[in-house]
Order: structure tokens, then C-alpha cells, then sequence
């Protein structure tokens, strides 16, 4: 599928290998290993010289993107999988567009030293250890050294003060983690079916996507804080009517 993909595209394709390295910042050797992988289609052959085209350019800045992202080899090679072979450079570059703005920034490595001036005070053992359940630190194999989510960073220290046991802010984070991933593929798959081909047929550039998408984020998070806020305050009437029922 994917040869038959670079046929079509055939005519776009005018860079050679060492043309394509300089054009997306990546060794020879790495080009020919995606090509290996089945990352990229096979380069165009002309005589005896390969070219390439805006499709692989385009496949390369997503592999690149999700790399970015911390995504594994074999992550990447799961997710180029669900991409059709042949789908167009603007295509791809959509799938770009909808990946990056739902991704949290990119964590910062820190040593010790460093995170505390970033905190601006000093950390315990048992500090760090909140933080790391709050999911706004990550150990490395490194002693002392941190992946740190410094977009969270001011809000894990808030929630230091505190005071709150670590067993329940673990439990917490279960909890946020499990609903917000059954919340995320639901949305997912919601945009992915009603909203993305509506705007794709649309015939739109992917700076058109790039807007809804940028618009739809905080839309669905303000849904989602509403949601839980009148969720609590349901929670809380319950209770309160079973309290009353008990004690009559």
C-alpha cells in the first residue's frame, strides 16, 4: 500500500537522500532505518537514484512530533499504522495538528538543586515524594535528577501546604487518571467521527483545524470542570439527605 502511495505522489518527488536529511534535520542512517521500519514509503526510483516527496517529509515531521512527545519507537510504528497509506501530506499534517495542542508541555529534566530554585524553597524527601505522586515529578535513573512537568510545578506546591496524606493523593490520581482517559478516547472518538471529517470535506487548510482545535481544548475543560462541580454539589445533597433519613 505504501509503494502504491509513493507511485501517486511520484511526481512531487524531487529530493534525493542527502536532500531530504538537510530538509528535516535527520542523519542518512536515520532516514534509511525509518525506511527500514516502514516509518516512510520507499523513495521514488530513477535509474539508479531514490527521491522523495512531500509525503515523506510529511510523515517525518509527525515522527519527529511524537518522538517529541516521548512517544517509543514501537509506539510511533503503531500510530503511523492507523494512518492510511494513502494519505496525503495534508492528511498527515492534520493528524500533527490534532496531536499538539492536547499534549502537556514538555517536561524539563532537573536535578535536586535545580528544583528547588524552581520551587523557590527547600524540599524534603517526603516533599518530593508528594510530587511525585502528584504526577508533576518523575524520577529518572539518574539519583537526584528529575523529569519535572514545570507547567504543574507552582500548583503541586500549593498542594504541599496542605498537608494531605500521600496514600489519598495516590488514591486521587487513580481516580483523575482512570475517568480522564475513559473521558479522553470518548472525545477523541467523537472528534475523530463527527467533527474532523466534517472540516476535512470542508476542503479547509489545517490551520483551520489547528483554530477549532485550539477552541475546542479549553471549551472541553470548562465542560469538564462544570460537569465535576455540579457532580460534588449532587454528591453532596446526597449525602446529606441520607444523613437526614438515617437519623429519622
Amino acid at each position: 500500500m505504501i509503494s502504491a502511495m509513493s507511485e501517486v505522489a511520484g511526481d512531487d518527488a524531487t529530493l534525493t537522500v542527502d536532500e531530504l536529511s538537510a530538509r528535516v534535520g535527520m542523519t542518512v542512517r536515520t532516514l534509511r532505518f525509518y525506511a527500514g521500519r516502514g516509518l516512510i514509503p520507499p523513495p521514488i526510483r530513477r535509474g539508479r537514484v531514490g527521491y522523495y516527496g512531500p509525503e515523506h517529509i510529511a510523515r517525518l515531521d509527525l515522527v519527529r512530533e511524537l518522538q517529541a512527545h516521548g512517544f517509543t519507537l514501537s509506539a510511533i510504528e503503531g500510530y503511523l499504522d492507523r494512518i492510511p497509506a494513502d494519505a496525503t501530506p495534508q492528511d498527515i499534517a492534520l493528524h500533527r495538528t490534532l496531536l499538539t495542542p492536547w499534549m502537556r508541555d514538555l517536561p524539563e529534566t532537573l536535578d535536586r538543586s535545580a528544583l528547588v530554585r524552581r520551587t523557590g524553597r527547600e524540599l524534603t524527601d517526603d516533599d518530593i515524594e508528594m510530587l511525585v505522586a502528584l504526577g508533576v515529578v518523575e524520577p529518572t535513573p539518574d539519583e537526584d535528577v528529575f523529569q519535572v512537568a514545570t507547567a504543574h510545578l507552582s500548583l503541586g506546591v500549593e498542594l504541599l501546604d496542605l498537608d494531605l496524606p500521600v496514600e489519598a493523593v495516590l488514591d486521587a490520581g487513580r481516580i483523575f487518571t482512570d475517568h480522564g482517559r475513559a473521558i479522553a478516547e470518548e472525545l477523541t472518538e467523537v472528534f475523530r467521527t463527527k467533527v474532523w471529517p466534517h472540516y476535512r470535506d470542508s476542503g479547509g487548510p489545517p490551520e483551520h483545524i489547528q483554530q477549532l482545535v485550539e477552541r475546542f481544548k479549553p471549551v472541553t475543560i470548562q465542560g469538564l470542570v462544570l460537569a465535576y462541580e455540579r457532580a460534588v454539589g449532587e454528591t453532596q445533597r446526597d449525602t446529606i439527605r441520607r444523613t437526614r433519613n438515617k437519623r429519622r
